[in-house]
């Protein structure tokens, strides 16, 4: 039988925390290498990803020299060679890393460490992204990190420029909230939407489609702001207003539509809906019908979802991507859609009983049907 992938095990284990401990030891003599190597693996079975990360970050507290700023300029020596910067694309870097800024974030968040950790995490993210630990300084001390970040939004590394992106958005996943108004880091955005490197432009699009959750109009003013401005090559400008917009084109709101060159639902015609009216819990619902125009138009396709609560009442919602299509005078489309309800959803509790759907067509709904699901 084939051993299941675990993604923590493949990024935190034995011969990983061997590396960091060598790498560490040979800037640090005095490391104690056994008594860490063994305290960090120890625990290693019973901890999650993120609880291993922190659980390095403990054991350096123990193993590193007590003053702060010392055991941190260890840290930074132990740092490998910067990620390369001649690429115009990249992933966070290496994981056994995020313990650094880590420690930084948790040790060093003060106001008499914060110019000197500051500066640690922007060298540390050049190894692995620091946007988990930076939020840590953006609710301590939103004035001066928002000032930081706005100046290394201009660096010449495109990782540094990304953290000032990325460590700011309003929703970014698996992190801390952090406590600013979603406009208070745009200036960082203005800095960096004009950047040449995809890695960067793609988190800044992400930052505004975090926006688009909160204060829409902003996002809107902003991306036409930024194509009028012509600073941004029209290939990587229509990336990022796609890439922006993904939240409200799902909402249907007609001018992130507009935006994306596609119009209202007028003279749209859907019919001949097909589906299943039953399905069990772990298997897919089946659904079809036929999409036809009067005149040559775009077409964002969803479908809604309406869920049951533990009441037998239909209290929230979904919005599925279907499909983007050019319809064409007298070529109507089909389409169709499995939709797996999966078991066990660590996000959603699924209950039997009556479900809808609503399949949505430019923002305006054309077409709904119910189901039942049985558990």
């Amino acid at each position: 039988m084939e051993e299941k992938f675990s993604l923590k095990d493949h990024l935190f284990n034995s011969s990983k925390v061997a590396f960091l401990t060598r790498s560490i030891a040979n800037v640090y003599p005095a490391f104690e290498q056994e008594l860490f190597q063994q305290e960090v693996l120890q625990a290693f079975p019973q901890l999650e990803l993120k609880e291993r990360i922190a659980h390095i970050r403990q054991c350096f507290r123990k193993y590193l020299p007590e003053d702060y700023q010392e055991a941190t300029n260890i840290l930074l020596r132990t740092l490998p060679a910067p990620l390369d910067e001649t690429l115009s694309d990249n992933d966070f870097g290496e994981f056994i890393y995020a313990p650094f800024s880590d420690f930084v974030a948790h040790y060093g968040c003060t106001r008499e460490q914060l110019h000197f950790s500051l500066e640690a995490i922007k060298e540390m993210t050049k190894r692995f992204s620091a946007e988990f630990s930076i939020r840590f300084f953006i609710n301590a001390f939103p004035q001066e990190t928002l000032a930081a970040l706005l100046t290394w939004a201009n660096d010449s590394n495109y990782h540094v420029r990304r953290l000032c992106s990325e460590g700011s958005r309003p929703k970014l996943p698996w992190a801390q909230k952090i406590h600013i108004a979603a406009e208070d880091a745009v200036p960082i955005l203005h800095r960096l939407f004009a950047d040449k490197t995809r890695f960067v432009t793609r988190s800044v699009a992400n930052h505004l489609n975090d926006i688009a959750k909160i204060h829409p109009e902003l996002v809107l003013t902003t991306l036409k702001q930024w194509q009028s401005s012509g600073q941004q090559t029209e290939a990587e400008m229509n990336f990022m207003t796609k890439h922006s917009l993904r939240t409200l084109v799902k909402m249907g709101q007609p001018e992130a539509l507009r935006m994306l060159g596609f119009g209202n639902s007028t003279n749209l015609n859907l019919s001949a809906v097909q589906f299943d009216t039953r399905v069990k819990v772990g298997d897919a619902l089946s659904f079809s019908f036929e999409l036809s125009s009067t005149e040559t138009k775009g077409a964002v396709v969803d479908y809604i979802l309406y869920f049951q609560n533990k009441q037998g009442v239909m209290t929230s919602k979904k919005v599925f991507k279907l499909q983007t299509l050019t319809l064409h005078p007298e070529a109507p489309q089909t389409l169709s859609k499995r939709h797996v309800f999966r078991p066990n959803m660590t996000t959603r509790q699924l209950y039997a009983g009556t479900h809808q759907i609503d399949i949505q067509v430019n923002g305006a709904v054309l077409a709904s049907f119910q189901f039942e699901l049985e558990v």
